[in-house]
């Protein structure tokens, strides 16, 4: 039998409203993802996807249901244990980009590193040669509103990757980017993937973005609607 490198079962997640009943957000999801693999979550808008990536995400947690992540039942994790694993094995690119405005380039991609404990001596040479990855390595010095907008979500991609995750989450990171600028995050990310082996699980509502993945997850109203 396969192993997935990310699974679910049953999973619900549901919200108190002025109302009998609760509201449902999500109503059992199973999902399996394999490592490797760039997958997209798409939806109409309040179809739940975003809501489905911050439970996989440990951004939050279901109202019921199991989550599995490289053999790993995360739903057992205390929140110590769950900030811990978050760190380790899992990395975030948002669509705001989310960079500490007084930290340059290379400060902000070494954040992780720095939250991990390491000394400088430890990380500088990984750090230098992620920022060259995503092609930033004539603007190390740079601060974020030195940067335009496709930039500093390179950077954000950097920074997400410089512990290796086992996973990279990605939240409509091309929603504030020009075609030019998505196009160019996109073939980092789809680089990623392919030379590197890395997981990407992005939520995204532009149509044109299926070119760049393996495989779309489809959620409507909460519920998966197809895995293809």
């Amino acid at each position: 039998m396969e192993k997935y490198i990310l699974q679910t079962k049953d999973l619900v997640r549901t919200y108190k409203a002025d109302t009998p009943s609760p509201v449902y957000a999500l109503k059992d999801i199973d999902v399996q993802l394999r490592r490797g693999e760039f997958v997209a979550l798409m939806g109409r808008s309040g179809s739940g996807k975003s809501t489905f990536l911050h439970q996989i995400a440990l951004l939050d947690r279901p109202t019921s249901g199991y989550i599995e992540i490289d053999g790993i039942d995360v739903s057992k994790l205390s929140e110590t244990e769950r900030a811990e694993f978050r760190l380790k094995m899992l990395g975030y690119v948002f669509q705001d980009y989310a960079l500490i405005p007084e930290l340059n380039l290379y400060e902000n991609v070494a954040l992780p590193m720095r939250a991990l404990g390491k000394r400088k001596i430890q990380y500088d040479k990984d750090v230098h040669e992620i920022i060259k990855r995503v092609g930033l390595q004539d603007r190390e010095k740079n601060l974020p509103s030195e940067l335009s907008g496709g930039e500093q979500q390179r950077v954000s991609i950097a920074r997400a990757i410089i512990n290796k995750p086992d996973i990279l989450f990605a939240d409509e990171p091309t929603a504030n980017l020009d075609s030019e600028a998505a196009a160019v995050v996109l073939d980092i990310m789809r680089e990623l993937v392919d030379k590197y082996g890395q997981t990407i699980i992005m939520v995204t509502h532009e149509d044109d973005d299926k070119k760049y993945v393996d495989r779309v997850v489809w959620l409507k109203d909460g519920k998966l609607q197809s895995s293809q």
